[in-house]
């Protein structure tokens, strides 16, 4: 059993740049075992980026390409995302565009947009849930790089003002030309709920190009998996027990050729006279979640789709979320908070991808 982040993923690469939309909690992998065969795999690369951890491992090599070679076109990729999309690099592509205050349409590079698009894909789909211009509100109740004045709360018109500087309405995104138009100069673009999926999706595109048909790829807790392991079985992803005084599996996920992500509420907080108060922002409100769920998993063909989706599955809750993603015939499991523990609640499409 190996850890593939530690609980900081979504918050090392957006709480020091100024945004978080939501926190990925521990995502456990677990190697499956067939017959007491403990064959390593003949490929496993890790490493840094975008704030958090990254594994890759390939079951079965490809005769094309060689150990040194794959550990450089996956160097490649994760650069250009993280060049590209951290809000930390200051000459970052999204950085430019954040620093920009301009209204007018502005080019950007087809990987920049194809995210963007994306994101309001998904915040269309979510009434706004889901939205990559709500780092000014998460900023506002200290989960950014601003302090928090003591044990005050924001304001009701503190919070109203930073409304009016969010708001993926507020944004536009065009693919032919390339080009992002902010209607708002002052809106700021966060990324941290897409890019490390995007991430995950471009280097398991290219070890697919390059004849890699078994692998799996991971980057700070969301990851992604096809073929079968090095030990000849399925890919055994283990789903953490929501708690935050231990780590445990509370769910073993058998895959094949899906992608995986989960968003949990329980291990960064703020506590202000007794009470506690979630770093997951409604960015329809302003204010921290305060419903029943404890983490959404969610399953797709791409990690940035099951990324974004799980950031706006936890943002709804256990029943207004469940309900969309039933209408929506999306694979997602919800672990809800009940006086003697969790109970779990998964949709038809997760029932039916796990038979």
């Amino acid at each position: 059993m190996i850890s593939a982040a530690d609980g900081r993923s979504d918050n090392c690469w957006s709480k020091k740049r100024g945004a978080c939309l939501v926190g990925v909690f521990l995502v456990l992998l677990l190697g499956g075992c067939s017959n007491g065969n403990h064959e390593q795999a003949p490929f496993r690369y890790s490493g840094w980026t975008m704030g958090t951890t990254f594994n890759v491992t390939v079951a079965v090599m490809a005769n094309t390409v060689q150990a040194d070679e794959l550990k450089a076109g996956i160097d490649r990729r994760l650069s250009d995302v993280n060049s590209s999309m951290s809000t930390f690099l200051e000459d970052s592509e999204l950085s430019r565009l954040n620093q920009s205050r301009s209204t007018d349409w502005l080019p950007v590079s087809d990987q920049l947009v194809t995210v963007l698009a994306e994101a309001q894909r998904i915040s269309r789909l979510t009434d706004g849930a889901f939205d990559v211009t709500v780092g000014p509100l998460v900023n506002l109740w200290g989960f950014g790089p601003e302090e928090r004045d003591g044990d005050n709360l924001p304001s009701a018109s503190e919070i109203a003002a930073r409304l009016h500087k969010c708001g993926y309405r507020n944004l536009q995104a065009r693919e032919e030309p390339p080009s992002v138009r902010k209607l708002l100069p002052e809106i700021y673009i966060d990324l941290s709920a897409l890019a490390k999926g995007y991430g995950v999706d471009r280097v398991a595109d290219y070890l697919e190009s390059v004849g890699i048909k078994d692998y799996l790829v991971e980057i700070g807790g969301e990851l992604r998996v096809k073929g079968k392991s090095h030990r000849g079985d399925a890919w055994r992803i283990g789903i953490e027990k929501p708690s935050a005084g231990e780590r445990v599996v509370q769910k073993v996920l058998v895959l094949d050729d899906m992608a995986v992500a989960t968003s949990g509420d329980y291990r960064s907080y703020i506590e202000v006279g007794g009470e506690r108060f979630s770093h997951t922002i409604d960015p329809r409100t302003g204010r921290p979640i305060a419903h029943k769920l404890a983490s959404v998993t969610v399953l797709s063909h791409t990690t940035m789709a099951a990324d974004a989706l799980a950031t706006g599955l936890m943002v709804l809750g256990p029943d207004e979320g469940f309900v969309l993603a039933e209408q929506n015939a999306w694979a997602a499991l919800f672990i809800i908070k009940a006086a003697n523990g969790f109970i779990e609640k998964s949709t038809t499409a997760f029932s039916t991808s796990m038979r």
